[in-house]
């Protein structure tokens, strides 16, 4: 794992955003086409931002999300919504999306699709993630029902139902995600800084962002 530090988050989105779009350009110059995997949230939204403007051939890229709240696109709770909005805009708009939802009313019901459509564009080229302050990555939580499931299994999709989450979800395993070409965690705030030091030091059944840490780039700004 390398560790990268930032004077402030706001450097640190930038930064990143320009490094994601040289890999993905230098993928694109040995291969017919590239993938890229991001996270939800908020908090890679600035970098959803600044990477939409990149110069590159979107339309040879695939983006998909690294997981998803199994809810229509229309829910405020939907990332494909939020993705929508600021990072499959202006340039990026020309790239093809890989969804994480289907209309089932389980994960269940609806993962078999899903997953041959990814299973395609694996390995991933370039994958972003983020990690909650409990130590999930993906929607790979402590606690959650099918966590040796997401955690060991061969396996690219796993429906998820953790405590708290009120809705299902789906997420690429940990499999798939440690198997990424270029991988990048991004973190901010002292919290998570400590959340991260605890999971280099833990298993993924109680830590989960410790499957996809070695190999790893972690961003981290204090603020």
């Amino acid at each position: 794992m390398e560790l990268v530090t930032y004077a402030d988050s706001e450097m640190m989105m930038i930064e990143l955003a320009q490094r994601l779009a040289g890999e993905l350009r230098q993928a694109l110059q040995s291969s017919d086409r590239a993938s890229l995997a991001v996270p939800g949230g908020t908090t890679p939204g600035p970098i959803f931002d600044s990477l939409c403007a990149a110069d590159l051939d979107w339309h040879r890229v695939s983006v998909l999300l690294t997981d998803e709240r199994w809810v229509p696109e229309e829910s405020p709770r939907s990332n494909t919504r939020l993705l929508r909005q600021r990072l499959l805009t202006g340039k990026a708009a020309s790239a093809r999306y890989l969804p994480l939802h289907a209309p089932t009313e389980t994960p269940e019901e609806g993962i078999l699709p899903l997953a041959e459509a990814i299973a395609e564009v694996l390995p991933l080229t370039v994958c972003l993630l983020g990690m909650g302050e409990d130590m999930h990555v993906a929607s790979i939580f402590p606690g959650a029902d099918r966590l040796e499931e997401a955690l060991t299994a061969e396996t690219i999709l796993v429906p998820m139902r953790a405590p708290g989450a009120p809705e299902p979800r789906v997420t690429l395993s940990a499999a798939v995600l440690s198997r990424a070409i270029s991988r990048h965690l991004v973190i901010v705030g002292p919290a998570k800084r400590e959340a991260l030091d605890r999971a280099r030091s833990l298993p993924p059944e109680e830590a989960p962002v410790a499957a996809v840490l070695k190999g790893a780039v972690v961003h981290w700004a204090e603020s």
